[in-house]
C-alpha cells in the first residue's frame, strides 16, 4: 500500500496534543516527510493553542482532500464553540470529537491511499462506556469485526488479548478463537504491510502458565490456540509465563508478544521503549494509528510532554 496523505483527527481539545503536533511541524522530520498532512478540527481553536504555547503556524484551510495538495500543514475546519483554548475535559466537546471522526471516515472512505491518525479522547466522557475503547469506536463506525489493538515499536510489539476489560472480567474472554483470530490478523499485518514473517511469542494467563483450579485456560484454550496457528504455517510460540518473559534473552528471539490483558503487556513495552511506540488499530480498511499517550491534561500549556510518539506515528506511516 502506498501512501500519499495522512487525515490527522485532533480528538478531545483539551490535551497536550496540540502541543505536541505543534513540536513535530516544527521540527526537520516534518519536512522529510514526504506526505500530504490535512488536520482534521477546528482551525480557530488550534491557532488559539498555539498562541498560548508561544508559537506561530500558518495553516493552510482546504474544504476537502484533493491530489493538488501542496506540501504545507492543512486544516479541514469543523465548527466547535469553546470558550478558552484549553478548559476541563466535559462533555461539551463530544459531538465536535464525534464530527471529526465522521468526516474523516467519509474521506477514507471515497479516497484510497489515505491513512489515519488520531489525537486522544476521554473514554469516560466521549465514549461513555459504551466501547471499551477508541479502536472499538473506529471499528464499530467501519463496520469492521474483531479488531486488534497492536502496541507497536520496530523492535518488539505486542498486543493484548482483551483491551481495557476490567481484570476480574479477563477470564471470559480468553477463548481458542479470539486468540486464533488476533494471531492471524497480526501474522498477515506483518507480511502484507511490514513485508515480514514475524515471531509470535503468547503468555499464558495465570501465574506460571498453572493453577489449581479445575480449569485451566492454558490447556483448554492457549495451548490449543497455539497448536492450531502452527499447522497453518505461523511463527507461534508458548504460552510463555508473563513474570520472566521480557528479559532481554527472551524478547530479543519474538517480534510480537500477545498477552491476555491489557496491562499485562502494556506495561514492559512502556518500561522497555516509553513513548517510541504506537497503538496500531489492525482489521480495518485502512492503516489507523495512534499516538500511545492519553490525554495528559496535567501538562496542558506547559510545554513539556514527550512528542516521541507522534514522531514515531509520522515515521511509521513514511514507511509506505
Amino acid at each position: 500500500m502506498i501512501i500519499k496523505s495522512i487525515l490527522v483527527v485532533m480528538g478531545e481539545p483539551n490535551t497536550t496534543f496540540s502541543e505536541l503536533l505543534l513540536k513535530y511541524f516544527k521540527s526537520s522530520n516534518f519536512y522529510k516527510n514526504k506526505k500530504k498532512i490535512i488536520l482534521i478540527g477546528n482551525k480557530e481553536l488550534f491557532e488559539k493553542q498555539c498562541k498560548i504555547l508561544n508559537c506561530q503556524i500558518k495553516l493552510n484551510k482546504i474544504s476537502y482532500i484533493n491530489e493538488s495538495l501542496k506540501k504545507r500543514i492543512n486544516i479541514i475546519n469543523v465548527d466547535y464553540k469553546f470558550k478558552k483554548p484549553f478548559s476541563k475535559i466535559t462533555n461539551e466537546s463530544n459531538k465536535y470529537i464525534a464530527e471529526c471522526f465522521k468526516l474523516s471516515l467519509k474521506i477514507i472512505k471515497e479516497n484510497k491511499n489515505v491513512a489515519l491518525i488520531n489525537g486522544p479522547i476521554s473514554k469516560k466522557h466521549f465514549l461513555k462506556k459504551k466501547y471499551p475503547g477508541i479502536t472499538e469506536y473506529v471499528a464499530k463506525k467501519t463496520s469492521s469485526k474483531s479488531p486488534v489493538m497492536l502496541i507497536y515499536n520496530s523492535n518488539l510489539s505486542v498486543s493484548p488479548l482483551t483491551t481495557h476489560t476490567p481484570l476480574k472480567n479477563v477470564f471470559k474472554f480468553i477463548k481458542r478463537e479470539k486468540i486464533k483470530n488476533n494471531i492471524l490478523k497480526i501474522d498477515e499485518f506483518y507480511r502484507s504491510n511490514l513485508n515480514k514473517i514475524p515471531n509470535i511469542a503468547v503468555l499464558g494467563l495465570n501465574p506460571h502458565c498453572e493453577t489449581i483450579d479445575k480449569i485451566s485456560e492454558e490447556e483448554t484454550e492457549i495451548i490449543p490456540a497455539i497448536k492450531f496457528l502452527k499447522k497453518q504455517k505461523v511463527n507461534v510460540s508458548g504460552p510463555f509465563s508473563a513474570d520472566t518473559f521480557f528479559l532481554k534473552k527472551n524478547i530479543k528471539r519474538f517480534d510480537v508478544v500477545i498477552g491476555m490483558y491489557h496491562d499485562q503487556v502494556l506495561t514492559p513495552i512502556k518500561t522497555l521503549f516509553e513513548f517510541e511506540a504506537i497503538n496500531i488499530t489492525i482489521g480495518l480498511p485502512f492503516i489507523k494509528v495512534t499516538p500511545d499517550h492519553g490525554p495528559n491534561h496535567g501538562m496542558i500549556g506547559k510545554n513539556k510532554s514527550d512528542p516521541s510518539s507522534i514522531f514515531y506515528a509520522f515515521r511509521f506511516l513514511d514507511l509506505f
